[in-house]
């Protein structure tokens, strides 16, 4: 549901031609009702909610590499969870690991930085 969010909130943007949600109030995508999306134009809209997306921005862009998986929005839990069932067994950190950092079908880890991480558990 939520990359369904970023979507429209993304094309709301391109639709409107403006950062500013109270302006797309009017534009609610088909697939949500109209009082939802005006709802969720205000909560764009509050201070609170533009400060903590900024910070979050900020936060990811300064350092790219410190936030990269391959789990997207499976937990990790989930990812340990059937990795068990799987394996028939409890698998271990390095495997949860790989699981989680490793680009699929492949053996290479999505950074540097997840290779380093692995090798320190090795």
């Amino acid at each position: 549901f939520k990359h369904l969010l970023y979507n429209a909130r993304k094309n709301a943007q391109i639709v409107c031609r403006s950062l500013d949600p109270t302006i797309w109030r009017e534009r609610a995508p088909t697939w949500i009702r109209r009082d939802y999306w005006k709802s969720r134009c205000n909560i764009w809209a509050a201070e609170r909610w533009q400060e903590t997306f900024t910070t979050m921005k900020v936060n990811r862009a300064a350092n790219l590499e410190a936030n990269k998986h391959t789990s997207g929005s499976v937990s990790f839990a989930t990812h340990q969870s059937r990795l068990e069932k799987e394996l028939k067994r409890p698998p271990t950190f390095q495997e949860v690991f790989d699981k989680t950092h490793k680009k699929k079908g492949t053996d290479q880890y999505v950074s540097d930085r997840a290779r380093e991480v692995a090798e320190s558990y090795s």
